[in-house]
């Protein structure tokens, strides 16, 4: 190792990155950690967490609505925006220190620097133009925001990433997009106060999606009063004084405040000396790896986002947990990406483990379907419009549950334990015998026995 200056060097200081460095430096490796802008990577920096903690912040118009009906008598509460900001702004400053300290902690060594690949085992930091010998090199630089195609005007633009920072709320906001990124901006900046028009080229958002989640997601917030055009795409924007004017692909044209687009992700690849050294990506633009993520170079490997395998931050801190092991633990330890459970902090949310109903008939041929559409008890009292949605995909010949599906309040908790029982195998049999917990809304998953026709499936019949 005398030729090595250290035993691992991480590119990318995100959470998958972080979570290499760490464990890989408590099975006693030399580690270094190069970060251009800030430890904790998008999940920390400008995606979950500071998702989340608007999210909650949105989500307490309706719990001041809703008070009426259970007798609370207020006057009427007023956002103050650059508020929110700066205390989201010090939550995530709070947890970058947390990451840095944990990794100085373990002896990691971080260089704020952006790090080029100059051969297998040689990094060079732009930074200093210093040069750095490692035996094993990680590439963890996760997905940057995608803008499209060029349009007129996409200089006005912003992106999730701008719309931590924004010194006023918008009154009128325009987001490109159906993917669940633009569904919880959607839905955040619609809480806070704003009106929301969302455009999607699709025929309906959320795809990937089961059928009849998308279309419960897309009733429900048309009924907040978000507006939702599909088939249609940005074609121009234009400035006017404070305002933008933004045209359509059919012509019409929306005023608003801000443009917001967020149309998908794209990998960070570029410039990274990865052509130089002949690493394959995929079609999209991910770095191609096999179940260890190793890459086609030997001794480079990759993990998280990069990979554009399934793009969630828990996924990337196991695919780094599995790394570190194989490489530094002596224990071979592939990612297994099936039954990932998954959420949409949009309101309504979503929840969702396993197959949608159209995979599964693909996949598995026969099923039963099972699904409910009911007011939660909390709308009895408040006289909110909302419905809840639930439904399980089984497949008929062994009983087994593929997919449960959940659109309503917490469904993000309730499909983290439903995920847990989907991965060990469990069946329809397992959730009727499960004694029902009232009065929840959870209890439905163990309580519904009538088998259900989906919108998929009518309209295939």
């Amino acid at each position: 190792m005398a030729d090595h200056d250290v035993d691992l060097f991480v590119i990318g200081g995100g959470s998958g990155g972080v979570r290499a460095a760490r464990v890989a430096a408590g099975y006693g490796a030399r580690v270094m950690v190069a970060e251009e802008y800030r430890v904790g990577g998008t999940c920390v920096i400008r995606g979950c967490v500071p998702k989340k903690l608007l999210v909650y912040a949105a989500r307490f118009a309706d719990a001041f609505e809703d008070a009426a009906g259970y007798g609370w008598e207020m006057s009427k509460p007023v956002l103050a925006w650059p508020a929110l900001v700066a205390n989201v702004a010090r939550e995530v400053a709070r947890l970058e220190a947390a990451y840095t300290h944990t990794l100085e902690r373990f002896n990691v060594a971080v260089v704020k620097s952006r790090a080029v690949l100059e051969d297998a085992h040689t990094v060079r930091l732009l930074a200093t133009g210093a040069r750095v010998r490692a035996e094993t090199i990680l590439i963890a630089t996760g997905a940057s925001p995608h803008y499209g195609p060029a349009i007129p005007g996409l200089q006005h633009v912003i992106t999730s990433n701008e719309a931590f920072h924004l010194p006023t709320l918008p009154r009128r906001l325009l987001i490109q997009g159906g993917g669940y990124i633009a569904m919880e901006f959607a839905s955040i900046f619609a809480g806070l106060g704003s009106a929301v028009t969302v455009v999607y080229r699709g025929d309906n958002i959320l795809r990937g999606f089961d059928d009849d989640v998308r279309t419960h997601v897309r009733d429900e917030m048309r009924k907040r009063g978000i507006s939702i055009i599909c088939g249609r795409t940005v074609a121009a924007v234009t400035k006017s004084g404070e305002e933008f004017a933004v045209r359509l692909s059919d012509g019409a044209t929306i005023t608003v405040d801000k443009v917001m687009f967020a149309i998908g992700r794209r990998p960070n690849t570029a410039q990274l000396g990865l052509e130089a050294l002949d690493i394959r990506l995929q079609r999209h633009g991910g770095i191609e790896v096999d179940a260890f993520s190793r890459t086609s170079v030997p001794h480079i490997y990759a993990v998280g986002d990069v990979t554009d395998r399934v793009n969630l931050t828990p996924v990337a801190i196991r695919e780094g947990q599995a790394f570190a092991d194989t490489v530094f633990g002596g224990k071979p330890t592939p990612v297994d990406h099936s039954n990932v459970p998954t959420a949409v902090f949009s309101e309504p949310e979503v929840g969702v483990v396993g197959l949608t109903e159209a995979q599964a008939r693909e996949r598995h041929g026969k099923l039963d379907v099972y699904k409910t559409a009911f007011r939660p008890m909390k709308a009895t009292l408040s006289g909110r419009d909302t419905r809840v949605l639930m439904k399980l995909v089984v497949e008929s010949s062994t009983d087994r549950i593929l997919g449960c599906h959940i659109v309503g309040a917490e469904a993000a908790e309730m499909i983290q334990l439903v995920g847990v029982a989907v991965k060990m195998g469990a069946t329809k049999a397992d959730f009727d015998a499960t004694m029902a917990l009232h009065p929840t809304a959870a209890e439905e998953l163990v309580t519904m026995r009538e088998k259900q026709t989906s919108l998929a499936r009518a309209a295939a019949e």
